[in-house]
């Protein structure tokens, strides 16, 4: 019998990040782990306001974590680390400030229902580490990722603030563990927290070619094939400006950007068809073939 947990999918994952969630769902599965999708989500808010008395910044995320209670659930999963942090850090804010939850609750007066803070919010990486177990994980390896070095890149958001954070702040491994139970071999990667730029990629393209270069030229002089992470906009960055970097820094070497559940779903057996490789700027697939993977 599968576990249901429900599932907030936030925006990025129906659209540019949805080979991000198909195979999360395929790695979910090989588990009895089943997503509820929560029906009539709605947007996070993609960044947690930080004005103190900013209370309609919250509204969004806590609004998901109420529909969460109406549909009789205790805790939601998520995958896209910025929906992970909003959510989480809206929902301590409102356990802490319960005068700042009262307003929330008044405003979403349609809902016919009132939030407690009583939601757990996890993060997809910490139900594997924590709940299915790595040795679990490791079973269910059917093609081993030899002759692979990968590299493991956090960004700020699953780690920033320390309450927050799903792992060590300094020096998280949960991704590196992960790699090594997949057979492949894990490169150290010294700027594994360090930001990939964010947003500025709207208005400040150079920025982010510059902060890509640093990143995956880091993590190439280190020995790594390819890179994984959790967020989209991470993904975004260290993927589709590498055009930019290039142009910048013409000593640039291209890099696959791989989430972490394409690496365990083409390790757990899954048809190429089913990795959702297409939709990258760099294309894992030589790297991936060229090691006989694919």
């Amino acid at each position: 019998m599968s576990t249901k947990i429900p599932y907030y999918p936030g925006c990025t994952l129906k659209s540019t990040a949805k080979n991000f969630e198909d195979t999360a769902k395929l790695v979910a599965s090989k588990f009895d782990i089943e997503f509820e999708e929560l029906a009539k989500w709605i947007c996070c808010g993609a960044v947690y306001g930080l004005s103190s008395d900013n209370v309609m910044h919250k509204v969004a995320p806590v609004r998901n974590m109420l529909r969460v209670k109406k549909a009789g659930g205790e805790r939601m999963v998520v995958l896209c680390s910025m929906c992970y942090n909003t959510l989480k850090r809206a929902n301590l804010y409102v356990r802490k400030n319960k005068d700042k939850l009262d307003v929330i609750n008044a405003i979403m007066y349609l809902e016919n229902a009132t939030y407690d803070g009583s939601v757990k919010v996890q993060h997809f990486l910490e139900i594997l580490r924590d709940e299915v177990g790595y040795s679990n994980i490791k079973k269910e390896v059917k093609k081993p990722l030899k002759g692979l070095n990968v590299a493991a890149y956090y960004g700020c958001l699953l780690l920033r603030p320390k309450e927050v954070a799903i792992d060590n702040v300094e020096s998280p491994t949960v991704m590196e563990d992960i790699v090594k139970l997949l057979g492949a071999k894990v490169v150290n990667l010294p700027v594994k927290t360090e930001c990939c730029g964010s947003y500025q990629t709207v208005s400040q393209k150079d920025i982010i070619a510059d902060r890509t270069y640093l990143i995956l030229n880091t993590a190439r002089e280190m020995g790594a094939d390819v890179l994984i992470t959790s967020c989209p906009l991470c993904h975004f960055n260290l993927d589709r400006r590498q055009d930019i970097a290039k142009e910048r820094h013409h000593d640039f070497e291209f890099m696959p950007i791989l989430y972490f559940t394409q690496l365990m779903a083409l390790a757990f057996g899954f048809e190429e068809e089913k990795l959702g490789f297409e939709p990258h700027f760099v294309d894992p697939r030589p790297a991936l073939k060229e090691r006989g993977l694919l």
